[in-house]
């Protein structure tokens, strides 16, 4: 009997452990989805950083990151692809991870709503991240008894992409070694972010808009992506 008792109530502990780390990240790591409903890019530098109070903050001089986001949110799945450059030290941050989206216009502070893995290897070379996501999210930071991803879905951030940021924290650069404000990419042949449909063309305006740099980036992930299911 006593045996048995004591196998139970391991087997309890290990059940409620499971359950606890269930809660702790809510999101679910998730294979691609065959379309996105949109697509957006930001280019992150040290000099877009602001703190918690919306002071200007610099980040890592000569630091950079490439965040690259595809999103299907009828599924409510993002997908990323993250690098960062000259980014160095540990991460740091009151979330679970120091990687993120806040729901943050230019030159304003906001709250997480999504975090990322972190980019890796942590050192003093190129740093990356690539997956897919599905919600609910949590971000681990909780304001008001609520944890800042709560109730955040990503038909949101479809609505407007420009009040959105992504950076990511290091010890050294506390508030951010770097920021980037999020702007639209075109995703399966339509100008995306903007409310377009499966069924509309792109229009040159918004090609022109997303600029050379954006467009070749969305092209080499996708071809990299192609590759590797080949």
């Amino acid at each position: 009997m006593s045996t048995r008792r004591t196998a139970m109530t391991v087997a309890l502990g290990a059940s409620l452990t499971m359950l606890g780390a269930g809660i702790a990240s809510a999101e679910t790591p998730v294979t691609e989805p065959a379309t996105f409903t949109s697509a957006f890019t930001a280019m992150a530098t040290p000099d877009q950083v602001l703190n918690a109070d919306g002071v200007p903050t610099p980040g890592q001089p000569g630091a950079t990151g490439s965040f690259t986001f595809r999103i299907n949110s009828d599924q409510d799945i993002i997908c990323y692809d993250i690098s960062l450059n000259g980014v160095s030290g540990d991460y740091m941050s009151p979330a679970k991870t120091a990687t993120h989206i806040h729901q943050a216009a230019i030159g304003a502070a906001g709250p997480p709503r999504i975090a990322f893995p972190n980019p890796t290897p942590v050192g003093d070379g190129p740093r990356t991240s690539n997956g897919c996501l599905q919600g609910p999210f949590t971000t681990g930071v909780v304001t008001n008894g609520a944890d800042t991803g709560t109730g955040f879905s990503l038909a949101a951030l479809e609505a407007n992409g420009a009040g959105f940021a992504a950076d990511s924290h290091t010890t050294q650069f506390v508030a951010g070694a770097v920021r980037g404000q999020l702007t639209p990419i075109p995703v399966g042949g339509i100008a995306t972010g903007g409310g377009g449909s499966a069924t509309e063309s792109n229009s040159g305006p918004a090609v022109a808009a997303v600029g050379i740099a954006a467009l070749l980036g969305a092209g080499l992930i996708a071809r990299r992506r192609t590759m590797a299911q080949s």
